[in-house]
């Protein structure tokens, strides 16, 4: 699984911080899908305009991991929010 160049929110999408998690809504669908801290992180990133490989940077200066494991688990999780029709991916 590949990390995406570019990821897109729809505008029918939002999401709302509920404690430690972050909830995304598809307006028109109704899929949602929570993300966990690390997953509520990418989004956060995402929101901020950042790029995939942008995004895997900032976790790894916060978290002490490998970029192979970060880009395969963030390639992973954007790869679950275009199943659920949240995100567009390029």
């Amino acid at each position: 699984m590949n990390l995406p160049t570019v990821v897109a929110i729809p505008p029918e999408v939002m999401a709302r911080q509920v404690g430690e998690e972050t909830v995304i809504l598809h307006l028109g669908s109704g899929n949602y899908f929570g993300l966990d801290p690390v997953g509520a992180r990418v989004w956060q990133l995402l929101t901020e305009g950042k790029t995939p490989s942008e995004i895997c940077d900032g976790l790894l200066s916060e978290y002490e991991v490998e970029r192979a494991e970060v880009e395969r688990d963030v390639a992973r999780l954007f790869q679950e929010l275009v199943d659920q029709g949240l995100v567009t991916v390029r």
